[in-house]
């Protein structure tokens, strides 16, 4: 953090905050309501800005120290879908998320809200080629599991490849992923349906992917 804005009723109600900013050097000026209005996104500003150094690290960062499981973000347009999916890759244990290719920026406001803090809990890198991205998982010793509707393969049958160091591939929200990811991914999986929906969304079948990963894994 490089420097604290905040209204006269914010640093009344965040007296801590401001104290810590304070102990680490951090400069705080205070500024009107009318003025968090303009500097927010939200209808209703909490009255806090903050200048800060991005987040996302290098691919090789993300990477590094023989990582288990790791969610691959292909095309995700929707800032808040892709929070949501990091939020959830976070709760089931993933080491790193990686945007690849033109995919929503993470720095996205709505993306960052909506992953509730867990984008400054984990690594997350953003590298535009996908095919940079997908070697580099596979040099890490990462399988690429690919989450394909239209997949061969179910949840159900693939016990023994989950427990293995994963990147999972999830891909646009409306599309899917890519032809060609499919195509070069050591195993597209799909999420079965029992009912009478034709698809979960993308959330969801992250979350049902990722879990099924980090069971097979932390229970071998």
């Amino acid at each position: 953090m490089h420097e604290l804005f905040a209204t006269e009723q914010a640093a009344d109600r965040n007296p801590e905050l401001l104290d810590e900013a304070r102990d680490a050097g951090v400069p705080i000026s205070l500024f009107t309501d009318k003025a968090a209005d303009g500097l927010s996104e939200t209808v209703t500003p909490q009255g806090l800005v903050a200048v800060c150094d991005l987040v996302t690290v290098p691919l090789d960062t993300a990477l590094s120290g023989a990582p288990k499981l790791i969610a691959v973000f292909v095309g995700i347009a929707d800032p808040g879908n892709a929070g949501t999916v990091l939020r959830v890759a976070d709760a089931a244990g993933a080491d790193a998320v990686i945007f690849a290719g033109e995919t929503v920026d993470p720095h996205n406001g709505k993306c960052v809200r909506a992953t509730v803090g867990s984008l400054f809990h984990l690594p997350v890198a953003v590298h535009r080629s996908v095919d940079e991205v997908l070697e580099a998982c596979r040099a890490a010793g990462l399988r690429l599991l690919a989450a394909d509707g239209y997949a061969k393969a179910d949840l159900y049958s693939v016990d023994a490849e989950l427990a293995e160091p994963s990147a999972w591939l999830f891909g646009n929200e409306a599309h899917g992923l890519p032809d060609e990811v499919v195509a070069v991914a050591d195993l597209p999986v799909t999420v079965p349906l029992h009912g009478k929906a034709e698809s979960l969304n993308l959330a969801t079948a992250a979350a049902v992917c990722l879990y099924a990963s980090a069971k097979a894994q932390f229970t071998r």
